[in-house]
């Protein structure tokens, strides 16, 4: 019992420690579910990188539409980045980052040209930045933003 109160500040660091780790797996994974669900949900609205032209009367309408998310980054994935960055290797912490911004961005652009009533999403562009505090200074990534955008194309009905 001495040894655990002499070493209180300890424990409770590898409890928030731990604690940490769990509830960032769990939210990360609740993410993921919530991103696989709705990515079949709108499966059937294209979405392609190259501009296209539609012959005349064949477009409707055409918008601008963007989709951007933040997603920040948790302490002990921040950790295990950095014992990576000394030993060198794929940074997978970093990865799922990246991957969960980009496809919820473009969700999020996929949703918006769905409310417009659109079929089709053309000439799709997607951006991706650190930000944060520390982001440049100290080359760490605080947080990740993306930005889908690209032009919804709702077709004349014929």
């Amino acid at each position: 019992m001495d040894i655990l109160i002499e070493n209180l500040n300890l424990v409770v660091f590898l409890i928030l420690f731990v604690m940490g780790y769990v509830i960032g797996s769990w939210a990360e994974k609740r993410h993921y579910r919530s991103i696989m669900q709705r990515e079949k949900e709108l499966i059937k609205l294209a979405v392609v990188t190259a501009e296209g032209s539609f012959p005349p009367g064949r477009v409707k309408d055409s918008a601008l539409v963007t989709g951007s998310v933040v997603i920040s980054i948790d302490y002990f994935k921040r950790i295990l980045a950095t014992l990576r960055n000394i030993f060198g290797g794929r940074v997978k912490s970093y990865e799922s980052l990246v991957d969960r911004a980009r496809r919820e961005a473009i969700l999020r652009m996929k949703e918006q040209a769905q409310e417009r009533g659109a079929k089709m999403i053309i000439n799709m562009r997607l951006e991706t930045a650190t930000i944060g505090r520390n982001a440049n200074k100290k080359k760490q990534i605080g947080s990740i933003e993306a930005i889908a955008y690209g032009t919804a194309i709702v077709m004349n009905k014929q």
